[in-house]
């Protein structure tokens, strides 16, 4: 096998996601491209970590991050503060793989996943590549009136991203890889901006990561390669008007957190192209398809209207607290093994994350 050896890792919470967890690592085991390893990390919840421990035969401590090989599956605990942000930075520093690769939980990997992964590292200049990701509706189909421009509210490629092979500035984290350097060169995760399992749909941190990243090396080159796809489960409740208004409310408060870490012109650079291009050629589409008597037009038109004033709503509050000083969050030094040093900005709410994509990806370039 050529190229780079890819470790795996798939973040975890909650029981109630036992069958999508296992879908997930037997979608990996079935990699036309094999993984280096797969790791199994499990966010605080011993129950969960024993029973996949034993699922996987794999001996772990809990707690300190180390487990043994077991069948190519490793179950690890957190061993950072709650939250999927250290939870990632916890198999960032156990995998062996020159790139780690980010597989949601409650998603499944094409066949050629990791191949296309691959492929994008030929060039020693790439430090990142993320993928297509699809939605599957728990419902069988998508909601009339839910918009494909605000798939990243259910953590899902969206309408507006560059097809093919595209330069980005983030990748979207459900569906990404990072070349090992790239986390020696500008930290992990940063923690205290991401999910806590459903508490809070905030995000952003894949954003913040690869902002950071550039700036690290500004000769990075992130790509999204649509030809690397997983298919993501939402559950009904995602489907409903209530979900998509809290999670675009979230985002704008992580994009106001983010921007008050990079600055605005970094923070909001691919969104500027999103909200005065992609939103208003959606909301057109929408109108004709009303005029057309087609099924959603006028609720998809009125939900990205909605959708855009809730975000820009959030980014405005979560702007103000952090002007007035919110809680801290901290950027893990993999290389040493840290679980939080550093600080970096300051967090509008405290912060908690999730699986749910952040929107505006990059406005991206063919390549």
């Amino acid at each position: 096998m050529t190229g780079p050896g890819i470790s795996v890792v798939i973040c975890a919470y909650t029981e109630d996601r036992w069958e999508d967890i296992l879908a997930a690592v037997a979608s990996v085991r079935a990699q036309s491209r094999p993984a280096l390893e797969t790791l199994l990390v499990v966010d605080h919840n011993p129950v969960l970590l024993t029973r996949l421990a034993e699922e996987f035969k794999t001996e772990y401590t809990a707690g300190s991050g180390q487990g043994a090989a077991g069948g190519g599956v490793r179950v690890l605990a957190n061993a950072g503060p709650r939250g999927l942000s250290a939870g990632r930075n916890t198999g960032i520093a156990a995998s062996r793989g020159e790139v780690i690769a980010f597989l949601d939980d409650d998603a499944v990997a094409e066949r050629d996943w990791l191949r296309r992964f691959a492929e994008g590292y030929a060039d020693p200049r790439v430090m990142a590549v993320g993928g297509r990701t699809v939605p599957i509706w728990a419902s069988g189909r998508r909601p009339a009136w839910f918009p494909e421009e605000f798939d990243w509210v259910v953590g899902c490629t969206y309408r507006g991203l560059p097809p093919g092979l595209a330069r980005v500035r983030n990748v979207l984290g459900g569906n990404a890889s990072f070349r090992r350097t790239a986390f020696d060169a500008a930290g992990g995760f940063a923690t205290g901006i991401g999910r806590d399992g459903d508490k809070r749909p905030l995000g952003c941190e894949e954003t913040e990561l690869c902002i950071r990243l550039s700036r690290a090396r500004p000769d990075a080159v992130l790509l999204i390669d649509d030809r690397a796809v997983i298919h993501h489960r939402v559950p009904n409740a995602r489907e409903r008007f209530r979900y998509f208004r809290t999670r675009t409310w979230a985002e704008g408060l992580s994009k106001a957190l983010v921007s008050r870490s990079v600055g605005a012109a970094k923070g909001l650079e691919s969104e500027r192209r999103y909200t005065t291009r992609v939103l208003p050629a959606g909301v057109a589409r929408g109108l004709r398809d009303a005029l057309l008597a087609r099924p959603g037009g006028a609720g998809r038109a009125a939900a990205i209207v909605a959708g855009a004033l809730t975000t820009a709503g959030g980014y405005a509050v979560g702007s103000v607290r952090a002007r007035r000083g919110g809680t801290a969050f901290s950027v893990v030094d993999i290389a040493a093994g840290g679980t939080g040093s550093g600080t970096t900005g300051a967090a509008p709410d405290g912060g908690a994350n999730g699986t749910a994509g952040t929107p505006p990806g990059g406005e991206g370039r063919a390549v």
